[in-house]
């Protein structure tokens, strides 16, 4: 696809947009209960022209926040709250490779702060999400944050009956993620990345490199962050409570970044990786213990 389109194609001629947010928020003072500001920034951005919503059942926001929706272990296979009001989801995704035992708590941790595993596999979640499709509930499905090693193991599994659609990973110039993105598209999977913007105590927006880039195209560093996926045909997930930045955030497909552009925003790569899910280190299915 063209790297100004706003769509990309996935399987069986189905469409992801890329006009994609998150809802994970980080709330600005003042602005109130988060339940609010969620409802509040999804109507925003239903009425700036934003179709692609990301949640999770871990974010619990899910009566205020559309699809597609993430599965959380294996204990938050698939729960429908009442007021989601839909009969179906565009898009499910595992949104780990590791399975949890069952507990109340949506993170089960023993007493030395480590996940408590279970003894599922994500191949058998995966043909739970297969019967989902099957049944009507779900149309596509995909994963998030599968390595290269996990999502092969996937791809060939025997009697798979539906690919991931899309691996949805961190990514930003300072996590480029080139040889996961590389080895998803050589097989038809799609790459969503969150964390577009970096953030956590990381000030990539503030990166000489990307303040240069930005202000040479008079656009600012989250619109230059946002439009460098779009031009590696990845989807960006970018959130904000604040309409104003949820308005500018869409506002990418006005312009291109140079080939020169592109070489100095990946050559900030680092293999900084923000979410490392530290409690979830000595599980036999973490995902980063590889290089990719």
């Amino acid at each position: 696809m063209s790297a100004c389109g706003r769509h990309l194609p996935l399987q069986a001629g189905c469409r992801l947009s890329q006009r994609a947010r998150g809802t994970m928020e980080s709330i600005p003072s003042g602005l109130g209960h988060l339940e609010g500001v969620v409802a509040e920034a999804v109507k925003v951005a239903i009425d700036f022209g934003y179709r692609h919503f990301d949640c999770a059942y871990f974010y619990h926001n899910e009566t205020v926040v559309y699809l597609p929706r993430e599965v959380f272990g294996e204990n938050s296979m698939p729960q429908y709250p009442e007021g989601l009001n839909l009969d179906y989801l565009d898009l499910y995704l595992i949104h780990w490779p590791m399975g949890f035992k069952p507990r109340e708590k949506d993170i089960p941790l023993d007493c030395n702060g480590m996940v408590i595993p279970s003894n599922t596999s994500f191949l058998d979640t995966w043909e739970a999400m297969e019967d989902l499709v099957i049944e009507g509930l779900v149309r596509k499905v995909g994963v998030s944050n599968f390595n290269h090693e996990q999502l092969e193991t996937l791809l060939n599994k025997p009697g798979l009956r539906f690919k991931p659609v899309t691996n949805q990973i961190e990514c930003h110039p300072y996590l480029a993620q080139k040889n996961l993105i590389d080895f998803c598209h050589k097989r038809n999977v799609s790459v969503t990345a969150y964390c577009p913007l970096a953030k956590m105590g990381v000030d990539l927006l503030d990166d000489d490199v990307v303040q240069k880039i930005a202000k040479k195209h008079a656009k600012s560093p989250a619109q230059i962050l946002i439009r460098f996926q779009i031009q590696r045909n990845v989807i960006v997930i970018p959130k904000s409570a604040t309409p104003s930045r949820i308005r500018e955030n869409i506002q990418v497909f006005d312009f291109e970044l140079t080939e020169k552009d592109m070489e100095e925003l990946l050559s900030l790569d680092k293999n900084l990786r923000l979410t490392t899910f530290a409690p979830t280190k000595n599980h036999k299915d973490y995902p980063f213990h590889i290089e990719y």
